[in-house]
């Protein structure tokens, strides 16, 4: 069983998520900073990945810092913009995004896809909220998603497929499983990943994911409790929504005070 976000899963995790809007999630966050009439010239992406929300942010002329502690998700990133023009728009570094010190505030941090949910204790969720907030200048902008508890109880884990062309002729096979620890707020993804070509296997890799979900009273006193004041708990995507039972993930905007 690997770390997560290991090699294996690494090398497959932009084939993933190709069906991701990434695009439309950048615009979402533009539309957000309208919103809350922030004039925005840098951004923290804390636990990028592989860039997939600070490339279009780059592109679009805001200068990105991403920030990931996984070597093999960032080899892809370094990867990726080798080949990006983007004039040192983006760099990236790699450390815990509970424990990261710049040395310099930005206009706005973010924590895309679950990320603070793989902070799972609340002296962690507490770091990485802090973390954020110490990068932040006043007034600034700090914007994230993470499971809705009331969704994740109502709907439950299923298990689900994935076969996707792999990028040398063959297939990827993924499945995901999950369960719940209810008493501490976790779900327990497990992934499973076999890479095969001409039908046979030739790569496979296991991870557990433990993700944390969270209520609405929940994040608003761990956000005031890190120096924030919430502004808006949307659905996400669709972040003009309420949120509900169906809703298994939401996205939150907040003011560094």
């Amino acid at each position: 069983m690997s770390q997560p976000f290991g090699a294996v899963y690494a090398d497959s995790y932009d084939l993933f998520y190709q069906d991701k809007d990434y695009t439309d999630e950048t615009r979402q966050l533009e539309s957000i900073f309208k919103t809350y009439n922030t004039t925005v010239h840098s951004i923290l992406d804390l636990g990028c990945g592989t860039g997939n929300h600070a490339f279009p942010l780059a592109q679009r002329g805001y200068e990105v810092v991403g920030v990931d502690r996984s070597a093999d998700m960032l080899a892809h990133a370094q990867r990726k913009l080798m080949n990006a023009r983007l004039d040192g728009k983006l760099i990236f570094q790699q450390a815990d995004i509970r424990a990261v010190n710049l040395e310099r505030t930005f206009d706005v941090a973010l924590m895309m896809f679950a990320v603070l949910g793989y902070q799972l204790e609340n002296s962690e969720v507490l770091s990485a909220l802090k973390a954020a907030r110490r990068h932040l200048c006043v007034g600034g902008l700090f914007i994230f998603d993470v499971w809705y508890g009331p969704a994740v109880l109502h709907q439950r884990p299923s298990e689900r497929v994935k076969v996707i062309p792999g990028k040398d002729g063959g297939e990827i096979l993924r499945v995901t499983s999950g369960d719940l620890d209810v008493n501490r707020q976790l779900c327990r993804v497990h992934y499973r990943v076999w890479r095969m070509k001409k039908g046979e296997l030739t790569e496979q890799a296991e991870e557990n994911h433990f993700v944390r979900y969270f209520f609405p009273l929940e994040i608003n006193l761990l956000l005031e409790s890190s120096g924030f004041t919430i502004l808006r708990s949307g659905a996400f995507p669709e972040f003009e929504k309420e949120p509900d039972e169906t809703t298994w993930n939401i996205m939150v905007a907040a003011r560094a005070m």
